[in-house]
């Protein structure tokens, strides 16, 4: 039977809308069922701590568990190419941060590219690192610090949490910066990187704010300086590191990726729902406990952010020679 003309078109606009009605109802249905949230971390650490915070969120905005799955090894590779080679369907999420931006350059034969493979959904926090020293030490102050190390160079010891660390990098960037030579001192996490410092075994520490925190309030650690472009909340009285070194800027940062390909329509609901969270006063509440300040980006805005990331770190491993340990 030869059907008329319009009537062929009809049907071929049909058939034709039928894909973006499924995938706008399969949008709409997400999620059916629970989410994994893969953390590239040990429990109990800042990652951890902030997947756990959004994935609650989630789970109570969006009526289905948002599961926190810890998968720690390789600098948080391990649980990336986890993420990179799961089906792009909106189930399998990854808690993504600044150490993926340092890793895309650190490491040079990883089988996935952070950047490539891993969409971008939301940004959620960024938190200064601390400048932190021995209440001992002869400098009291970030321009004092300055001018004692290029009176004496290679003579002040610098903890980090480990050889390509955010708060090795903020090191590296600072002594790029100013001038200063100072010698770096691994440690295997923040915590004994802190140790050392509070026995006097090194002078200074670049450190993440929640593991800092109570040593600067108690007076055990002098906070030199936050390393956010303006003073942080949580630590008023310690100044920013931008006020001596005009530029200086280096933040932790945190927010949801998917592998790459997954729905757009899946990405532009949990964008909302987490940007949601992120003006909620209990949650921003949260945040703030450990120094962090919502960081709300739609998803092509935090992509931009993580490309700037990736370039910035990746020219201060290059120029400062950093290679796996």
């Amino acid at each position: 039977m030869k059907l008329p003309r319009r009537q062929l078109l009809q049907l071929a606009a049909g058939a034709a809308a039928l894909p973006a009605f499924s995938r706008t109802t399969w949008a709409q249905a997400y999620p059916a069922r629970p989410v994994r949230v893969i953390v590239g971390f040990t429990p109990g650490g800042g990652n951890d701590i902030v997947a756990r915070l959004i994935g609650q969120w989630l789970s109570e905005r969006l009526g289905q568990p948002f599961v926190i799955e810890n998968r720690p090894g390789a600098g948080s590779n391990i649980g990336t190419q986890a993420v990179a080679n799961a089906p792009p369907d909106g189930y399998t999420l990854l808690l993504c941060g600044t150490t993926n931006a340092i890793n895309e350059t650190y490491y040079q034969k990883l089988s996935f590219s952070f950047v490539r493979d891993i969409a971008p959904i939301s940004s959620i926090t960024r938190q200064p690192q601390v400048m932190l020293a021995h209440p001992s030490f002869a400098a009291k102050t970030l321009a004092e610090l300055i001018a004692y190390a290029k009176a004496n160079p290679d003579k002040v010891n610098m903890s980090s949490a480990g050889v390509g660390s955010i708060g090795h990098l903020a090191g590296e960037l600072f002594k790029m910066m100013t001038g200063v030579h100072m010698v770096h001192v691994p440690f295997g996490g923040n915590s004994p990187a802190l140790t050392a410092l509070l026995g006097g075994q090194v002078e200074v520490s670049f450190a993440s704010m929640p593991s800092s925190i109570e040593f600067i309030r108690t007076g055990k650690l002098r906070g030199l300086a936050v390393t956010s472009a303006v003073r942080s909340e949580a630590l008023s009285n310690v100044p920013a590191g931008a006020e001596t070194v005009p530029g200086y800027e280096v933040s932790a940062w945190y927010g949801v990726g998917a592998p790459k390909g997954t729905p757009p329509e899946v990405v532009d609901k949990l964008n909302k729902e987490i940007n949601a969270g992120l003006a909620d006063p209990k949650l921003k509440a949260r945040i703030a406990e450990f120094g962090g300040t919502p960081m709300a980006l739609s998803s092509a805005e935090f992509g931009k952010f993580i490309a700037d990331e990736t370039e910035k770190w990746g020219k201060v491993i290059r120029a400062a020679n950093i290679r796996p340990q």
